[in-house]
């Protein structure tokens, strides 16, 4: 594996300086690089400053301005190389996790393999997001033959109906997200299970061990991970299972703990030897329903026996020659990233360049318009089966939509209209490519951060709090969050609305790129954005993930920004062009892996928003 330099040489900067700045400033290549170059440095943006102070001694303060945009320009490049790998590379939330998938495909195993294995190392290591106790989507694009969406997300217990979040006749929010009753029958196991049957190489068993061993031997715990569990205590400190699972004997986990889960590995190690029965039914199957029963839940024996999997045809669309392939309902994400990218197809972003005021105010319009149609449309397609998808990604309506945009005044959204309820953003995501080029593309999650909060007592494992995917109830649609449309109401074995988008780009018939994020309702707009940095701007994997992010979904009709990502210029331009801005501090966490032809080479770009991700290739 090859990591780009992080440092410059002092005499290539210099000549990049006086490059760019000597016939203006009247001063010569030799004086620039006689002041810095004797320092005998490799610069870093910690270096900056000093050297400003010098150069600013010796030549004067408009060559500082000029070198400190050069450096940052230069800084900034160097930070944002990819990492390369010559036949096969994972890039997930964890580095313990990565290297474990990657261990996989160095074996002889496929993408998929490498995904699951994956998957059941981030349970142990990444328990904020990766789990056993919630669902997800894979999505799949093998070298050889059609791509498929294979669809794990939860469904509602066979006591599900369309009113059971309101008490006494008055919404519960509660009740709604915080409760026993708001845990969604998990599809993790099943779904990874039924991909592997299809597209696995290697022993069940292979695949599933390093994460049991990973529990039973213990982890260390990294300082994000102490972090993560110290903020999420009082939500564990109701349920005592969970409290002893994610303490060490009622002590908080400190960074560089030995964390041991004898629960988990013993119900991991069930799972290995037994596949989907080792959780569905047995000794797994009997702890969830006992903690159910002895809570108010709603799950039984028979809605874990009948859990089932599905394969999906994905959603296909294309943009600027480049083949998409994204994730069908119940994720509304692929329809509306199609229908984003038709809009946006029609303007040509690589003239008005990235972060720029008219380029923000294209992405924000069709931002607006495609989760207003996510609202109005999408559901589980086994219960809405008239979904208008064909008509929401093709390219004619895009052009109706693309001509109600003023290029010069932000839309209004209609306070009226339909909004979503809230989505969680920790979910967690992973990519991977094997040396034959098979692609996975993964998302799933527990809804919130850790869930419910709720361990099951002897099973050392989350579950999931997913019921408050769906709609509140029948005709609360209102302007502050609650929505009552039918399409996502709750129902007995019904799939709940989602935004995650896991996606594979491809290029004249070959594998480009494959992409995907957490982020709850900002996935969408974090895998779009991603692509766009990519395609219209030339960004290289890292840089792509790197850049800065916004993020606009109809209603509140508000523009969020990161931070310290965008120049003043552009948000003041959008001020005035009526769009109202509110700054955030980061949104999502993709994780990148492109394909580079004329090398061969795969090129992966990490999320670094978020501490302990990692990318391992070989």
């Amino acid at each position: 594996m090859i990591r780009g330099q992080k440092s410059i040489r002092a005499s290539g900067f210099f000549v990049s300086v006086y490059r760019y700045n000597a016939q203006e400033l009247n001063v010569t290549k030799g004086e620039i690089i006689n002041v810095i170059t004797t320092m005998k440095l490799s610069f870093s943006e910690l270096a900056i400053i000093d050297i400003a102070k010098t150069v600013f001694v010796k030549v004067g303060i408009t060559i500082v301005f000029i070198i400190v945009n050069i450096f940052a320009s230069h800084a900034a490049h160097a930070a944002n190389a990819p990492t390369v790998a010559q036949n096969g590379m994972v890039v997930s939330a964890n580095n313990i996790s990565s290297k474990i998938g990657a261990d996989v495909l160095k074996d002889g195993g496929t993408a998929v393999d490498a995904a699951i294995a994956t998957a059941f190392a981030l349970v142990v290591t990444h328990p904020t997001a990766g789990n056993i106790g919630g669902g997800g989507f894979l999505m799949l694009r093998p070298a050889n033959g059609e791509p498929v969406a294979y669809d794990f997300r939860e469904v509602g217990p066979s006591g599900s109906h369309a009113k059971m979040w309101l008490v006494d006749g008055e919404y519960s929010f509660q009740k709604h997200h915080l409760s026993y009753q708001s845990v969604g029958v998990p599809g993790i196991v099943k779904g990874l299970y039924l991909a592997w049957q299809e597209h696995g190489k290697l022993p069940w068993q292979r695949l599933v061990m390093p994460a049991v061993q990973l529990a039973r031997k213990g982890i260390v715990v990294t300082d994000g991970l102490a972090k993560s569990l110290k903020r999420a205590m009082p939500r564990f400190e109701p349920y005592p299972a969970s409290k002893a699972q994610f303490t060490n004997d009622g002590k908080l986990l400190e960074a560089g703990d030995l964390w041991r889960q004898t629960d988990l590995s013993k119900t991991l190690r069930r799972i290995a030897n037994k596949g989907p029965d080792g959780f569905y039914k047995g000794k797994t199957a009997a702890l969830i329903v006992k903690e159910m029963n002895a809570n108010g839940g709603l799950i039984t024996l028979e809605d874990l026996a009948n859990y089932e999997a599905k394969k999906r045809n994905p959603v296909i669309g294309s943009y600027r020659g480049y083949e998409i392939i994204s994730m069908p309902p119940p994720s509304s994400g692929g329809t509306a990233l199609i229908e984003m990218l038709n809009i946006l197809e029609g303007f040509d972003l690589a003239t008005s360049g990235f972060g720029t005021t008219e380029t923000l105010h294209y992405m924000t319009e069709s931002m607006r318009r495609a989760y207003a149609d996510r609202a109005r449309f999408i559901g589980d397609p086994d219960f809405n089966t008239d979904m208008p998808i064909d008509r929401l990604i093709s390219k004619t309506y895009a052009e109706q939509l693309r001509k109600t945009i003023d290029r010069n005044k932000a839309s209004k959204s209609d306070a009226n209209a339909i909004v979503l309820p809230k989505e969680s953003p920790e979910t967690t995501h992973f990519t991977v490519v094997d040396k034959d080029r098979n692609a996975v593309s993964l998302t799933y999650t527990l809804e919130y951060g850790y869930g419910s909060g709720i361990v099951v007592p002897g099973g050392g494992f989350l579950l999931n709090n997913e019921m408050g995917d769906f709609n509140a109830g029948p005709g609360l649609t209102n302007a502050q969050g609650l929505i009552g449309t039918p399409a996502n109401l709750a129902k007995p074995g019904k799939r709940m609305l989602s935004s995650m988008t896991p996606t594979i780009v491809a290029k004249d018939g070959e594998l480009f790129m494959t992409v995907g994020t957490p982020g709850g309702r900002t996935i969408i707009n974090t895998v779009m954005q991603v692509i766009l940095n990519v395609v219209d701007h030339g960004m290289n994997a890292q840089a792509a993930v790197d850049a800065g992010r916004i993020h606009h979904q109809w209603l509140p009709d508000v523009l969020r920004y990161e931070k310290q990502t965008f120049s003043m210029d552009s948000l003041n331009g959008l001020k005035s062009m009526g769009h109202e801005l509110e700054v955030r501090s980061n949104q999502g966490s993709a994780e990148v892996i492109m394909v580079n032809r004329e090398a061969d080479v795969l090129e992966g770009g990490v999320d670094r928003r978020q501490p302990d991700g990692g990318i391992a290739g070989y």
